[in-house]
């Protein structure tokens, strides 16, 4: 893995336990080469037709680049809260707001390809919205709005173009 490609490497991570009770906070780089358990969110916005906006991840991110995901996702940074933190990269990467609400929590961990590694305590929120996103282009590539059931289809066609976590979060969004 290339480190000068590695967006944010210096970032603070909340470290949780297994409980999601803070117990420290290491730097990004640091913690998806370590494996380390840390907090995490993810934002899923639905429309009227309840059909789920999903990203396209963009093909420079230093995981799982180019593959398609939930609305978003990242890390409160220490000191935010995780609603304040998933309203704020809701606007940096797509360029909306929504009214948010908490949904449910999991822990997962998984293992890329080039050495990094996701161990996360991740609290979903889900959130309703007509609006067109305004994408951040460097952290964006595409952009749609899609059924339940088709994403189901297209995830069991094709598993490998989309996010590990949005295929464990699956089973909650019917």
């Amino acid at each position: 893995m290339n480190k000068e490609f590695f967006d944010g490497q210096d970032e603070l991570l909340i470290l949780v336990d297994e409980n999601d009770k803070e117990i420290g906070t290491q730097d990004k780089l640091s913690v998806h080469l370590d494996g380390v358990l840390h907090r995490a969110f993810s934002v899923f916005i639905f429309n009227s037709q309840n059909e789920l906006l999903l990203q396209q991840r963009s093909s420079i991110k230093y995981h799982s680049p180019g593959l398609w995901t939930n609305t978003c996702c990242s890390h409160p940074r220490p000191g935010e809260s995780t609603l304040s933190a998933c309203n704020r990269r809701l606007n940096e990467e797509m360029g909306m707001k929504a009214d948010l609400i908490f949904s449910f929590s999991f822990l997962y961990k998984f293992e890329f390809p080039n050495g990094l590694t996701e161990h996360e305590y991740d609290h979903v929120y889900f959130g309703t919205s007509d609006l067109e996103p305004q994408i951040n282009r460097d952290e964006v590539n595409d952009w749609k709005y899609i059924s339940i059931g088709n994403l189901e289809k297209e995830i069991s066609i094709n598993p490998e173009l989309y996010t590990p976590w949005l295929k464990i979060c699956m089973p909650y969004l019917k």
